[in-house]
């Protein structure tokens, strides 16, 4: 069994997190290390532009198959960029609605990411904005 750091770092808000340099396999078990990498701050890892960056409660499952769940928190970077294929928060109709950026037939679309229930594709228009784009998602484990 690896032996784990008894002494840890405290980053900004309190947190105490250290990052092991083995990845650990969540698949076949693999020998484990224990060597440690520099301290990591989860927020700093996923958030590019502080100033830019949003959080948002998720509420759906709309966005499933792209590992987003409802009740996750997402960061929504308004900086970042905006390309098809990524997981993107869009005002539509004056409704806030995150889904995958897609383009058809020179059109571009809000579709689902959900291949066990049938979501519809939302046809953006002028009056659609595409505010930001999804940097990353934290979930909270129920462990009780």
């Amino acid at each position: 069994m690896p032996v784990f750091p008894v002494e840890t770092p405290v980053i900004a808000n309190g947190i105490p997190v250290r990052l092991v340099a083995n990845a650990v396999s969540a698949g076949f078990p693999s020998p484990a290390g224990d060597d440690l990498e520099d301290e990591i701050d989860p927020i700093s890892w996923v958030v590019r532009h502080p100033s830019s960056t949003f959080w948002w409660r998720v509420e759906g499952d709309c966005l499933w198959d792209a590992g987003i769940r409802d009740g996750d928190i997402i960061a929504v970077d308004r900086a970042g960029r905006r390309r098809v294929g990524r997981a993107v928060l869009a005002v539509v109709e004056g409704a806030v609605t995150a889904k995958m950026l897609r383009k058809r037939d020179g059109r571009y679309f809000l579709a689902p990411a959900n291949s066990t229930e049938s979501f519809p594709d939302i046809e953006l228009t002028e009056d659609s904005e595409i505010w930001g784009v999804i940097a990353g998602v934290v979930r909270r484990y129920d462990l009780e």
